[in-house]
């Protein structure tokens, strides 16, 4: 191409207006404050999580679970807060993402089972821990590449788009893929195209046992959207209300053609990066600190018995309602059928003719 056809730079009067620019989610708290029975719902919702992971690592133990196992305990308010704001939008994970398929609506049951392997689970058996899918409540999947679902967000929000829907796709990962190559691309054509996706990255201060700072330069993850001309927000996540608000923040601002958004919500996880991880590089102290400072369940606990009046006796109806639910839950699957080995490429290629689209 010669000098003379080739496109002028960038004229400077547009200085300030492009990936340079620090765009802040700018949208007040959009919802109503919680109800009493809202609020307990987020706290049953938390609960059953939290339980349905326990009892994760007990069946894992057993050798009832196999493979990898990613838990989900401590950071319980960021998936219920995200699906009281976004109920009906599409979600996608990573592989810690037991605690989004159940909060997204996924039951307790079909999760399970779908731990265990069987053909009752979520993925009939054949994801796993971390393949859980689930189109009729519109979970995308959780995946075991890190990072590697983040582009496919886009399509599912591209998708959304180019059928006139108002629904948004919610991407969870973790502080370890921000730093991963596939994420900045998605980021940069989701901006570049104002695809409806809030992006969430779940900061845990840990890629798998590497902390935070030892493996990235930038710990504020939410500053990678300024690359792209993102807009973006920083949040602490114990808060299963204040995470409920600022997604419901970011969604108005995607739904509404005005781009993606970058949320990094600052979280803790108790457990090791894995089942197979012990965690030895953190100190005890700093564990126990979190617990005691930042657990999300004792804090809408302690917000209901001081700002609602509800009981204690009360809360323990609550977390013994949860705790028959994830016993329920262990029973099925352990009492579920394996897949039939027949079935073993059922879900390898569409079928023959599919149209685009064409639901099961």
């Amino acid at each position: 191409m010669s000098p003379s056809t080739q496109s002028p730079p960038p004229s400077p009067d547009r200085a300030g207006t492009g990936p340079a620019a620090d765009l802040i989610l700018d949208i007040e708290d959009p919802l109503p404050p919680c109800t009493t029975d809202e609020l307990l719902d987020l706290y049953r919702g938390m609960l059953r999580i939290r339980r349905i992971e326990e009892l994760a690592a007990k069946a894992y133990t057993r050798r009832l679970i196999l493979g990898f196992c990613h838990l989900y305990i401590g950071q319980e308010s960021v998936a219920v807060g995200a699906a009281a704001a976004t109920a009906d939008d599409y979600w996608i994970a990573s592989y810690r993402e037991h605690g989004h398929a159940l909060a997204k609506g996924v039951t307790p049951r079909k999760v399970m089972a779908e731990l265990f392997g069987r053909a009752t689970g979520a993925s009939h058996g054949q994801g796993g821990s971390m393949h859980i899918f689930d189109r009729s409540v519109d979970f995308m999947g959780g995946y075991g590449i890190v990072g590697g679902h983040v582009p496919l967000a886009n399509g599912i929000a591209w998708a959304a788009r180019a059928r006139g829907e108002d629904r948004v796709c919610v991407c969870f990962f973790g502080d370890g893929a921000a730093n991963q190559g596939a994420f900045f691309e998605a980021l940069c054509l989701a901006a570049l195209y104002k695809l409806p996706v809030v992006f969430i990255c779940e900061n845990n201060w840990y890629a798998m046992g590497t902390p935070l700072d030892r493996q990235s330069a930038l710990t504020d993850m939410s500053l990678r959207a300024r690359g792209v001309g993102m807009v973006r927000e920083q949040l602490e996540g114990w808060d299963v209300e204040h995470v409920r608000q600022r997604v419901a923040a970011a969604r108005q601002h995607a739904v509404t053609g005005r781009g993606p958004v970058l949320l990094e919500i600052i979280t803790y996880r108790y457990r090791g990066h894995s089942m197979s991880d012990p965690a030895k590089y953190r100190p005890k102290e700093e564990v126990e600190q979190h617990k005691e400072r930042h657990d999300p369940i004792d804090l809408a606990a302690r917000r209901l018995r001081t700002r609602h009046g509800v009981t204690q006796e009360a809360l323990d109806a609550v977390r013994a309602e949860v705790e028959e639910e994830a016993a329920d839950a262990w029973r099925f699957a352990e009492e579920s059928p394996f897949p039939d080995p027949a079935t073993l490429y059922d879900y390898v290629y569409a079928p023959t003719g599919t149209p685009v689209g064409e639901e099961d």
